[in-house]
């Protein structure tokens, strides 16, 4: 039996596969999709250091400044830069798209036991995130300030 297809049907069909395929991998595929180098001694300064490491690669790659890790059990789960250019997604911190990272790494939405690292103080949108992912502490700057647990409103 024969079903007559409109052309209509077809762009509709495309559409949504493009946006699915799309979804699937993620705005910030080419970030995760790599293996995350460890520092070989895992530690505050150098998870500080791999912040700004990921800050400078925001720079290079035509992006804001800022660059955030994340690390649970002294393993780097997920990092970032900036991506708020790139992708044109007013959402795309660094901070927050670290987190994305690190949740499609580990396959959970929890990062629970873990610690946000970034090359700046977190805004409070990131910070949110932060919280409503479950992060248990936050460090920022060269210094390593701690700025304690995420909450929602400061």
């Amino acid at each position: 039996m024969s079903v007559p297809v409109s052309r209509r049907w077809l762009c509709q069909a495309a559409t949504i596969a493009g946006v699915l395929t799309a979804s699937g991998r993620g705005a910030h595929a080419d970030i995760g999709d790599t293996a995350i180098i460890q520092p070989a001694m895992p530690h505050t300064k150098a998870f500080i250091e791999r912040a700004f490491e990921m800050r400078r690669l925001a720079v290079e790659n035509g992006d804001q400044a800022y660059g955030a890790v994340i690390v649970r059990d002294n393993v780097i789960v997920g990092q970032s830069w900036s991506r708020v250019l790139l992708d044109q997604d007013p959402t795309g911190h660094a901070e927050i798209s670290a987190i994305r990272d690190a949740a499609r790494r580990i396959k959970s939405r929890s990062l629970k036991g873990a610690i946000l690292y970034s090359s700046s103080r977190a805004c409070p949108m990131c910070e949110a995130a932060a919280y409503w992912a479950d992060i248990d502490g936050m460090v920022y700057g060269r210094n390593a300030g701690d700025a304690g647990a995420p909450r929602l409103c400061r």
